[in-house]
């Protein structure tokens, strides 16, 4: 029973899971479209969601047990001008009245809170279009958490795609389809990459990932794999 349970609780946890990529999945479905675009910062529709997602990551792990009262009361701060659409006063940066994500990642940068402001600036610099900026302040992130650490490596990708080093963000998005441990967002990632190895011609590597789907990932993947794999033979 107690399998059964454990089970039943990754499955639930699973779904979960993709109710928080789906609206993400549909674009890349189109492989044509994909390929036309992934130079440019698709990774912007995806760090907007998980502003909200690490929101919520930061009430449970720096609200409810705070480890700096000051960098949280900045986090916080910060969070509440992003909720209000308000991206610059939310980067912040410029004065010590309004430390924003900038200020707080400078000022704690030892701390939980402080690593998470940086994270959250660089998605704002990115949506900024300025990606060098962006793939520093994300460099700075860390977590124990799998999956974050996966969505890390997919956001430096697309700064580096920005960038239009697409090379580096092939090698980021292959760290980030192994980070984590949770099914669909290594596939995520996994598909990802290998869309992009074909995007680079790289059929070789591009065959790999999708023989990865075909063969871990099949759950998600609505029979794509497939139709992918044909591709690196003639694309």
């Amino acid at each position: 029973m107690a399998k059964l349970g454990k089970s039943a609780q990754n499955e639930q946890e699973g779904k979960e899971t993709v109710e928080f990529f789906k609206d993400l999945d549909r674009e890349a479905l189109n492989t044509e479209r994909f390929i036309e675009k992934y130079s440019k910062p698709l990774g912007l529709v995806f760090g907007v969601l998980l502003l909200g997602v690490l929101g919520f990551f930061a009430y449970k792990q720096f609200v409810i047990a705070p480890q700096n009262t000051e960098a949280v009361k900045s986090f916080l701060a910060a969070q509440k001008n992003l909720a209000e659409g308000k991206d610059k006063e939310a980067l912040g940066g410029k004065s010590a009245a309004n430390p924003g994500f900038i200020g707080t990642a400078n000022e704690y940068s030892s701390t939980e809170v402080g690593k998470l402001s940086a994270y959250n600036a660089g998605l704002l610099k990115f949506k900024e279009g300025k990606f060098q900026e962006a793939y520093d302040l994300l460099d700075k992130f860390s977590s124990k958490n799998k999956t974050l650490m996966a969505m890390k490596y997919g956001a430096m990708a697309d700064a580096k795609s920005g960038l239009n080093k697409n090379d580096e963000a092939l090698s980021l998005l292959d760290q980030a389809s192994t980070a984590s441990d949770d099914p669909y967002t290594a596939y995520y990632f996994t598909r990802k990459a290998g869309l992009v190895a074909l995007g680079l011609n790289k059929k070789a590597e591009a065959k790999k990932y999708f023989s990865s789907i075909d063969e871990k990932y099949q759950d998600y993947d609505n029979g794509m794999s497939d139709s992918y794999i044909e591709m690196t033979k003639y694309y």
